[in-house]
């Protein structure tokens, strides 16, 4: 149950007796003790932590030589900007995990109220709500400095259409904009509604506005981009949800959930806590260019400096298991909260380190003068011919793709061994299904194939292929689903929404039924064939690493969306009659060959801009190449569109044997009971039916 409070909307009432209805604006009733200001505690852990990040900002950027004086003769926007922008940068970094970790809180690690959030979960989407507009109109603030910064320009002498057009046009200044706008549309949800649905909603856009600046900035202009794009974003989700969760727990410390909440959150830190040191790593990596530059350059240092902050916030996470969560389960909460503020203080530190490392010079520079085109627009230099060492060397690895393979497979199997240690057997050839899937899946986004996809029609088109059919039915036949429902556990507290309740949400959602549709799906996988090279946008798409990694992303989800409608087990299914299925198996087959055909006789490029700027000069013509890629898309999926028709004959003979036999059955019963069966019965009323009608009158 949640905490007894008094509403502020009635005042006569000192028990509020009903939750606000879900969706709805109305106020939701709030802690007493904590009201809408922080309490005197809680703002004197925000000071602290403001000072602690702006003191080692301005420490590293000194550190790091990101103050150096301008050179003389080059545009200088002046001391305002070079001062105020790293700050900016801090703010708009440091207000952004705080909606993302409150709004997650909310959602997942506090117990409800019915279908709404409790009321510290409510008071929590309110305080969201405010840091994200505060985080919005810094975000905005940051784009005028960083025009000014670019330009060399003072900020007070900006023109507006001068900050328009850098919003607008230029990628960073994208980035900043749209986050912005998510920013605020994080400020307007969080206000809309109390329904715990709601606050996931809020949750999962604030952790989608974190990202944008990530795909600008060193990361983007790293050699190996791929790479440092996707580490750095994982990185800066991760630390967001460790980091503002860790807020929202010490907003709420006086809840009497304090301990099952904090216990749940454990959990997620140390998720967060490898995904922040494995990712940081890889990413220090590609920036240092080598392991001497740890000790040798200013941007090493200050590397050095935020490995030693992680290693006590590890340590300080080892503390919180040891000492805090038995003295929490105890009752006492003093020493959670003393550890806790600490900690903040010292993620404070480790933010502002992160600013002072973004506006450093890295060890790896490129001299403008002498950059290789093809190595700017792809991450890497040109590939040698192909051959099938190299297709399957080199790997192009994507952290992305690499974490949701390693979760992927590790959570599969923790559920195979959860069932079988309770004595629940669980089919091997589901098991060898998903993981074959997901090794495929890796495969062919991380190996060399991967960098020849990039150049050649012909190679993605391979690619294409596999991740939309043959991945997909491999991951379809480890019946995901009916495994998490099988090994999740049910809270101990049933006000609490585990991962097993919302699945179950997700898949009786109104979306997951739309998408599920079989019309829906099978639009979706045949539609987007002909809307994705017919058009503009798969050059568009291939232009930018996230844009590229959403293309592949789209393809595993319609075609397991396609193949879960035909042949999957899981439940949430839709249940469609097997002639049906077979039609729309034949229509995606049908769509697929025409897709091929229509492309093999085409005599237009696709993509051109594109493929003539990376086009390698050991490739043969162009159209050649698209030519032998619509043949891959008209050929390829004959093996797996069999396969798939075998599975679906199978069962239909399958599902007509048990209902015949079922029929038997009951013709036996009624036999030995002398009762008339079903089947008598409907004989007996189609020979009443005739008799009827013979014998009626007859209209001349």
């Amino acid at each position: 149950m949640p905490d007894t409070v008094s509403s502020p909307t009635h005042p006569h009432h000192p028990r509020r007796t009903a939750p606000a209805a879900v969706g709805t604006t109305g106020a939701h009733p709030a802690p007493p003790s904590a009201g809408n200001r922080f309490a005197g505690q809680d703002v004197l852990v925000a000071a602290a932590a403001v000072a602690s990040a702006v003191a080692v900002l301005l420490l590293g950027l000194r550190a790091g030589d990101a103050l150096a004086a301008a050179i003389p003769g080059l545009p200088d926007p002046g001391p305002v900007t070079a001062w105020a922008l790293p700050v900016a940068r801090l703010l708009v970094d440091g207000l952004a995990t705080v909606p993302v970790g409150l709004a997650v809180t909310a959602a997942f690690l506090l117990p409800g109220d019915g279908p709404s959030v409790s009321p510290y979960g409510w008071l929590l989407l309110r305080r969201a709500g405010l840091a994200a507009a505060a985080w919005a109109a810094t975000a905005l603030v940051l784009i005028v400095l960083t025009v000014s910064d670019l330009l060399g320009i003072p900020a007070g002498r900006l023109g507006a259409a001068t900050v328009v057009s850098f919003a607008t046009a230029i990628s960073q200044g994208q980035a900043l904009l749209l986050q912005a706008g998510l920013a605020l549309t994080v400020a307007v949800l969080a206000r809309v509604g109390v329904s715990r649905g709601l606050a996931a909603a809020v949750a999962l856009v604030a952790v989608v506005a974190v990202v944008p600046p990530a795909f600008t900035g060193h990361a983007a202009g790293a050699g190996n981009h791929q790479i440092a794009v996707s580490s750095l974003v994982l990185h800066v989700v991760a630390a967001a949800l460790w980091v503002g969760a860790l807020v929202a727990l010490l907003m709420v410390r006086r809840s009497r959930h304090l301990a099952d909440a904090v216990s749940r959150y454990s959990r997620l830190a140390l998720g967060c806590f490898v995904a922040v040191a494995v990712s940081g790593t890889v990413n220090a990596a590609v920036r240092l260019g080598n392991v001497e530059e740890l000790w040798r350059s200013r941007y090493g240092w200050l590397v050095l400096g935020k490995l030693a902050a992680l290693v006590v916030l590890g340590a300080v996470g080892a503390a919180h298991r040891a000492r805090t969560l038995p003295a929490l389960r105890s009752g006492r909460r003093g020493g959670f909260a003393r550890l806790a503020a600490g900690e903040v203080v010292v993620f404070a530190a480790a933010l502002g380190l992160a600013v002072a490392l973004s506006r450093s010079p890295t060890p790896v520079a490129v001299d403008p003068l002498d950059a290789d085109p093809v190595t700017e627009l792809l991450g890497f230099p040109m590939p040698a011919a192909p051959t099938p060492g190299r297709l399957l060397g080199q790997p192009l690895p994507d952290l992305f793709v690499l974490s949701a393979v390693a979760v992927g497979a590790a959570g599969y199997l923790a559920g195979v061994w959860r069932l079988r240690r309770g004595g629940h057997r669980w089919p091997v050839a589901r098991t060898a299904s998903w993981l074959g899937g997901l090794a495929v899946l890796a495969a062919v986004t991380n190996l060399g194939v991967a960098r020849y996809a990039y150049v050649l029609f012909s190679a993605h088109m391979v690619q294409h292929m596999v991740l939309s059919m043959l991945v997909p039915i491999l991951l379809v036949g480890g019946a995901p689903v009916t495994l998490a429902l099988r090994a999740l556990r049910r809270p101990a507290d049933p006000d609490v929404r585990g991962a097993r309740e919302w699945l179950l949400l997700a898949l009786h959602s109104r979306p997951a039924r739309l998408l599920t549709h079989p019309l829906v799906a099978l639009g979706s996988y045949a539609g987007s064939l002909f809307a994705l090279y017919f058009s503009d946008l798969f050059g568009a798409l291939m232009r930018s690493h996230v844009g590229h990694l959403a293309m592949l992303v789209h393809f595993v989800i319609a075609g397991y969306l396609l193949f879960w409608v035909l042949i999957g087990v899981d439940p949430g299914r839709p249940r469609v009659p097997y002639p049906i299925l077979m039609l729309i198996h034949l229509a995606a087959m049908m769509a697929h060959g025409f897709f091929g055909l229509v492309l093999m006789q085409s005599t237009t490029l696709i993509a051109p801009d594109w493929y003539l700027a990376v086009h390698p000069s050991w490739a043969s013509a162009l159209l050649a190449d698209q030519q032998l890629g619509a043949g891959i898309a008209w050929a390829f999926g004959e093996i797996p569109a069999a396969a798939v028709m075998v599975v679906l004959v199978r069962r239909w003979v399958r599902a007509d044997q048990r209902e015949q036999a079922r029929l038997d059955r009951a013709a036996d019963r009624a036999e030995a009971t002398g009762e008339a069966d079903d089947l008598a019965r409907y004989n007996a009323f189609h020979a009443a039916a005739n008799h009827a009608g013979s014998d009626g009158p007859t209209d001349r």
